[in-house]
């Protein structure tokens, strides 16, 4: 038996903890026993009995007082934007190889927050899925998942990172071209944004026609789409036009925020996934745009609708954007979906086993179940009755081999 939180290379690794939340109950196991081997987990079970039927190879990592839960995942953040007064700025310049380094160190920072899984939603150059590569044979990195450089207007929102199309003809190239590059996921920007100068993220960027038309050629390709929506006519354009998800969905008008019923209650009824911008550093100042303060709280009260309306939600961070979005913010969010009526394991899931959901890695990501990937948090503390407890991390295991442990 060892007190080390690592077991020995090649030997399986049992972990043995106070409790679990296994990323989709509403309560959590007691005195659960979990058997990691080969980056998987093999075996979840609990009690004297469960560790009797343990491996005898393996080591023994005693967690006493603590929980173990599944990694995070955000599923919306920006690893080329380095969180500063000017991200855009910064990025234009540096090289690609530096970029990519400083790409890693956002990962890894990410990482040690408990976020094992990021997808990229917007990067330059497609440098987000070299790193993602590169993370397959080294680590330790998150599992990566990007977009590439979203598909947007001429002069449009993140137009800077390579993505403009302009015609529906060059949209259809555009969804070639990343899935010839080998892209996760389709990010179209259907409105304008926040952070691009003259775009206005109450205005549409796209038709519904060309949204459609984008959606249709991804998904025959076999890959999803997720927009870019603040605009309520870019999210009703973009839910009419079949995407899988919806980042923001803020309902934005030109003079407010307007989320009609019977558009909530398509959202509801396709799925679509609403990656709900969420987390904010409390130690730093807040800079969100006049636009988005002076309507916040109508859109908090949009999003508390959706939730109530049992809408497929998940979080996504937007890291990288601003001080107040580094890439370990996600840790800050699940008090905010809370906030707008989730339940502590709502919360939870929304982070976990319905952001793998959204991302297609249901099947490994999200859980602690037999089969899916030993990624792990210990924390300290009990989730489901303090959500900041996700905060008190004591490790992380990424994939099977311990990636962060808090010194001694």
């Amino acid at each position: 038996m060892t007190r080390s939180l690592e077991g020995r290379l090649g030997r399986p690794t049992v972990l043995r903890a106070d409790s679990l939340f296994d990323g989709v109950s509403c309560a959590l196991v007691a005195d659960p026993v979990v058997t990691i081997e080969g980056g998987r987990i093999v075996s979840v079970g609990a009690g004297c009995g469960a560790l009797a039927a343990a491996d005898g190879r393996a080591e023994i990592v005693d967690l006493p007082g603590a929980t173990l839960m599944p990694g995070l995942i955000d599923a919306h953040l920006h690893l080329c934007f380095d969180a500063s007064d000017d991200p855009i700025g910064h990025l234009d310049g540096l090289d690609d190889d530096r970029l990519l380094a400083e790409m890693a160190t956002a990962a890894r920072r990410a990482l040690r927050a408990g976020i094992t899984t990021v997808r990229d939603l917007g990067d330059r150059g497609y440098l987000a899925l070299d790193l993602r590569d590169a993370a397959a044979g080294s680590g330790p990195l998150p599992t990566i998942l990007g977009s590439g450089p979203p598909i947007t207007t001429p002069g449009g929102h993140c137009h800077f990172l390579g993505g403009e199309v302009d015609g529906p003809d060059a949209a259809r190239a555009a969804v070639r071209e990343r899935c010839k590059r080998g892209v996760d996921v389709i990010k179209v920007m259907a409105s304008g944004g926040n952070i691009t100068p003259g775009s206005q993220p109450h205005l549409p960027q796209f038709s519904a026609d060309v949204l459609r038309m984008i959606t249709d050629e991804a998904h025959g390709l076999g890959l999803p789409v997720t927009a870019h929506a603040h605009a309520l006519q870019s999210v009703a354009d973009a839910v009419a036009a079949g995407v899988d998800g919806i980042e923001h969905a803020t309902f934005m008008t030109a003079d407010g925020v307007d989320a009609p019923d019977d558009l909530i209650r398509a959202i509801v009824e396709r799925q679509v996934a609403v990656g709900a911008t969420v987390g904010l550093d409390p130690r730093r100042a807040r800079s969100a745009p006049p636009g988005i303060e002076r309507r916040r709280p109508a859109m908090l009260a949009a999003r508390r609708r959706l939730v109530e309306a049992g809408a497929f939600m998940i979080a996504g961070s937007d890291a990288g954007l601003a001080p107040i979005k580094p890439h370990d913010v996600l840790r800050f969010a699940p008090e905010e979906l809370v906030a707008v009526g989730m339940d502590p394991a709502g919360a939870l899931r929304a982070m976990t086993s319905e952001a793998a959901r959204a991302c297609g890695l249901e099947h490994r990501k999200g859980r602690i179940a037999p089969g899916f990937d030993a990624d792990v948090l210990v924390l300290d503390g009990d989730p489901l009755q303090d959500v900041s407890a996700i905060r008190s991390l004591r490790a992380v295991y990424a994939r099977g081999p311990l990636a962060w442990a808090r010194p001694a």
